[in-house]
């Protein structure tokens, strides 16, 4: 799944729009994607940019509060990943409603533990789907590494 993001990000990041849903399927077997992959990354990506998605996230900025992570956060969230998400909030990259966006997101994928290259992908989809444009130097921290980095 994390693949196809990545895919359709860099595909995609300059552009106003997208094809449509069978239109994007069809491309994405065509270069080279399952079918398991891609309508689990569309399905994904679909519930982040759906109508009300986030919206009772808004209303979260309390002064002063102090978030504490859930069990379950704990159990699949890896250090790093929990870390680099204190990190953004502090450098004032993501709001607390971002940030509970982010974590459900985060909490919603199958794996077992969510490792830091596959929560920046994440981070990344978020901002992305939410603010329009992602910073230069934060998209040299998001995508993963080793992997192709057309946008500059």
């Amino acid at each position: 799944m994390f693949e196809v993001l990545v895919y359709l990000f860099e595909n995609y990041y300059q552009s106003e729009n997208y094809p449509d849903q069978d239109t994007l399927a069809r491309k994405l077997t065509a270069a080279g994607f399952e079918n398991d992959e891609i309508t689990e990354a569309l399905d994904w990506l679909n519930g982040l940019v759906g109508p009300g998605e986030g919206a009772s996230y808004e209303h979260i900025d309390a002064p002063g509060a102090f978030r504490a992570f859930a069990q379950a956060e704990l159990a699949k969230l890896s250090a790093e990943s929990r870390g680099f998400l204190i990190f953004l909030e502090s450098a004032r990259v993501l709001s607390p409603g971002l940030r509970e966006l982010i974590l459900d997101k985060a909490m919603a994928v199958e794996d077992d533990i969510v490792e830091l290259e596959k929560f920046k992908v994440i981070v990344l989809m978020v901002l992305w789907t939410r603010r329009g444009d992602v910073d230069t130097l934060m998209l040299e921290e998001l995508l993963p590494s080793g992997g192709p980095q057309y946008i500059h």
